[in-house]
């Protein structure tokens, strides 16, 4: 979780990769207007993402009760939408990435390709509330490589590639 640009995705995979479990990116999850509005550069509103918010948690869900653990990009910015990831039938962790703003602008303007404006990041950086003491999770700063970043995070959570496959 955390405001786009702090490698959700490339950390996401990694961790993914490590444990040899499933991996999703929640942008998927949006609707076709949802994105357009971001594309145009219009943040969403808590509106626009309670829906998405509830494909991503029926989605965890549906994997948990098929028996697949997986690992899922979400910006996740508010306790309330962690509220709402929370309600799915599965144990959910969340890796809540964080750095210096400067840095995070600087990785969103070298992005290709992606929908999401570098002008957003002023918005989802408002919006961003933490990971609080009582939520299930642990903080990474992103300032190093994608691999220290992912072993960081897998060290945190207690997990590792060769005891994280019998959790």
């Amino acid at each position: 979780m955390g405001p786009s640009g702090v490698g959700k995705t490339t950390v996401a995979e990694g961790i993914a990769a490590a444990l040899g479990r499933r991996f999703a990116e929640a942008d998927e999850f949006h609707s076709a207007e949802a994105v357009a509005k971001m594309r145009g550069g219009t943040p969403l509103t808590d509106a626009d993402r309670w829906p998405w918010l509830a494909r991503i948690r029926d989605w965890i869900t549906a994997e948990a009760e098929a028996g697949r653990s997986t690992v899922l990009t979400c910006s996740a910015l508010k306790r309330a939408y962690r509220d709402i990831l929370r309600e799915a039938k599965a144990d959910v962790r969340f890796v809540f990435l964080t750095g210096d703003p400067a840095l995070i602008a600087q990785r969103i303007g070298a992005r290709e390709g992606h929908y999401m404006p570098p002008s957003l990041l002023a918005s989802q950086l408002a919006d961003l509330e933490a990971l609080g003491e009582d939520e299930p999770g642990v903080r990474v700063d992103v300032a190093g490589t994608p691999d220290e970043i992912v072993r960081d995070a897998l060290g945190k959570l207690g997990l590792s590639p060769a005891t994280a496959r019998e959790a």
